[in-house]
């Protein structure tokens, strides 16, 4: 297949964009200037000023002598930029690959999807109708290279779309600045009477080097298609993406819910023949008004269920606001990884963290709850309690250290101990009650105590004297007194952990 591009040219992109912003400007000559040694040069200028032959490069003192009303606004350097970019990122609903084009236009790599739009035509016709209705004044071209399409959509003078193969005959008539060159090269050519690029396109290559340079041949190869042109788009393309363009504005939830299942058909019938598995996905939905609503949901285990997938964006899809419409729906699979085949095991159904099903139920709950609602802890080489257990990275993650089974330990342990006031017999009976958040707790049964000395190589401090107690409600705690106790001092207590 053919690479197509398509070149948009925006011949007055600031100044558009500042007139949509505030209509009343669009009756009225104005430009953008900067500060140049010392003088305000003109940077932009609107078509109603450009009629009165004020233009780029322009003093201002110059250009309110010809044209008294002009009115004259500050430039920011990056503006064009930041414009390009966004319009950029509106241009994706047309196709995957957009680039910006600095410092007025943009290239979009269009191979096989005029199809969606029933033709060519009606594909350039619909871009440059939504950005003329904007508020822009644009041309557009499509040819097999980014350098055809560049110069027939600011040059050519006839039909926008070169057919493939056809971009000699359609650039031999314009004229060299069509071939993207510097103005040093431009003068030189002008100078020597070739005003037009099938002039000179036809030389000796060797004259053409040792005149102008490599670059004039590089331009030309380009546009001819011999030297392939690469561009970069503003958003990288993703391996696992599909598009789902929509021939009327959805704006319903049952509609988005189509158009999901359809995408999660695709992507996952692809992830399965590449034996891969789904880990984060994407849904961007484009509105009518160029607004982007996007949802997402990730899963413990690579899947490539569709039921299950479509479970986890179901409750979400609430919060996509179709507002007019949304014309193209857009499905990245952001992250992915290999998935390995389970073993079958004859005698028994999977059991534990290998059931696909445990899997696909914590997915449920964390896109619903959110990922930090589940844990999952693994011991950890310590003996020292806040450090004797980890968080696991992945539900797979295994233990590199058996749990420490010789002595009872909480299913909850506080993070830092929390300060109770205890009433115990002395010196080591362990407490008769205690108070913790205000509530008083008489104590029927106690085993201790178990002396946890400080890592003393990770830090200094006393030691702690822990008691595994039940109160007269049958609920169990596991509390402990900080360090040796002395009739002279004071010794506070700390409640660690509940049992289940």
């Amino acid at each position: 297949m053919a690479r197509r591009f398509i070149s948009i040219w925006f011949s007055h992109l600031t100044t558009d964009w500042f007139a949509i912003r505030k209509p009343d400007l669009k009756k009225q000559p104005f430009v953008f200037a900067l500060p140049d040694h010392g003088r305000m040069v003109i940077t932009a200028a609107n078509h109603l000023a450009e009629a009165e032959m004020v233009t780029r490069g322009m003093a201002v003192a110059d250009a309110r002598a010809i044209l008294p009303s002009l009115a004259v606004f500050d430039d920011q350097p990056e503006r064009a930029n930041r414009l390009l970019l966004a319009l950029a990122a509106w241009a994706i609903r047309y196709t995957p690959i957009a680039a910006i084009d600095p410092p007025d236009g943009l290239v979009l790599d269009v191979s096989g999807c005029a199809h969606l739009w029933k033709g060519e035509q009606a594909y350039l016709t619909d871009i440059t109708m939504r950005l003329t209705t904007a508020g822009y004044d644009v041309r557009a071209a499509i040819a097999d290279t980014v350098g055809a399409a560049w110069a027939v959509a600011r040059y050519g003078k006839s039909n926008p779309i070169i057919d493939s193969g056809k971009q000699a005959a359609a650039l031999f008539s314009l004229p060299p600045a069509a071939l993207r060159l510097p103005p040093e090269i431009l003068d030189r050519l002008h100078k020597l009477g070739l005003y037009q690029l099938a002039y000179f396109t036809g030389l000796p290559r060797t004259a053409l080097r040792r005149r102008f340079g490599p670059l004039l041949l590089l331009r030309i190869d380009q546009a001819l298609g011999r030297e392939e042109e690469t561009i970069e788009p503003v958003e990288p393309i993703v391996p696992y993406q599909e598009r789902l363009p929509c021939p009327e504005p959805i704006v319903t939830a049952t509609g988005i819910e189509i158009a999901l299942q359809r995408l999660l058909e695709k992507i996952c019938a692809r992830l399965r023949g590449d034996e891969k598995g789904l880990r984060t996905a994407l849904l961007k939905a484009y509105r009518l008004d160029g607004k982007i609503e996007m949802i997402t949901i990730s899963t413990n285990r690579p899947s490539f269920n569709t039921k299950h997938l479509f479970s986890l964006f179901e409750p979400k899809i609430a919060g996509i606001e179709p507002d007019l419409g949304i014309e193209l729906f857009v499905l990245d699979a952001a992250a992915i990884e290999e998935v390995s085949a389970g073993q079958q095991k004859l005698w028994a159904g999977a059991c534990g963290l290998a059931d696909a099903g445990l899997a696909e139920l914590l997915d449920r709950l964390a896109n619903r709850l959110g990922n930090n609602a589940i844990h999952r802890y693994l011991p950890d080489e310590h003996y020292w309690p806040e450090r004797s257990i980890k968080t696991a990275i992945a539900l797979t993650e295994n233990a590199t250290t058996p749990w420490q089974a010789e002595r009872p330990r909480p299913a909850r342990l506080l993070s830092i101990p929390e300060p109770i006031e205890v009433t115990a017999p002395v010196p080591d009976y362990p407490p008769m009650l205690f108070r913790y958040k205000g509530e008083l707790h008489k104590i029927k049964k106690a085993d201790g105590p178990e002396r946890i000395e400080r890592e003393w190589w990770l830090e200094e401090g006393p030691h702690r004297d822990y008691y595994h107690v039940e109160d007269e409600k049958g609920q169990r705690y596991w509390l402990f007194r900080s360090g040796h106790y002395t009739a002279d001092k004071t010794h506070q207590w700390f409640m660690h952990g509940f049992f289940a």
